[in-house]
């Protein structure tokens, strides 16, 4: 059975997703319960403790405990992520799936992804940040390489 709710207001929605709140705000919202798929339309914001996804869309998969497994956002996603070691991210993409079991974002398309803490910026075509080790992997286009600034200060400095 699908469900669907269109309101001309915003409409909130919490889970509880390992442990933390989780609150979704859209200007649309419909789901089907039988597949584990409920989908935000229209400023959508998602927040979780200190993160947060922005975009046009955000797509929720569950499992049979409707815990998610799967967020992918998609029409100009902003987002800021602090990882668990501390490091502060914040950037844009055209696509950006999370995966929560892993703790892993992938990014994908035009992704400019900036550390905000170490002044350090990744540009590239798909970016992946993990978040239990806050290591982050890149790769560019045939086109275009990834770029990586490092603000380096001065020994004057």
């Amino acid at each position: 059975m699908i469900i669907k709710y269109i309101l001309p207001i915003v409409l909130f929605l919490h889970f509880t997703a390992f442990g933390e709140e989780l609150k979704i705000k859209a200007n649309s919202f419909s789901a089907d319960e039988q597949k584990g798929i409920s989908i935000f339309s229209g400023n959508v914001r998602v927040k979780k403790h200190n993160d947060e996804l922005n975009a046009s869309e955000v797509t929720i998969y569950t499992d049979k405990k409707n815990q998610p497994t799967k967020f992918v956002a998609v029409g100009s996603v902003s987002f800021k992520i602090e990882t668990k070691k501390g490091a502060k991210y914040e950037g844009k993409a055209n696509r950006v799936i999370y995966l929560p079991q892993a703790k892993e974002y992938h990014f994908y398309e035009n992704v400019h992804l900036k550390q905000l803490n170490e002044k350090k910026e990744i540009i590239g075509d798909e970016v992946t940040l993990a978040l239990e080790s806050g290591k982050a992997f890149a790769k560019g286009v045939k086109s275009e390489p990834v770029i990586m600034i490092f603000n380096i200060k001065d020994e004057k400095e």
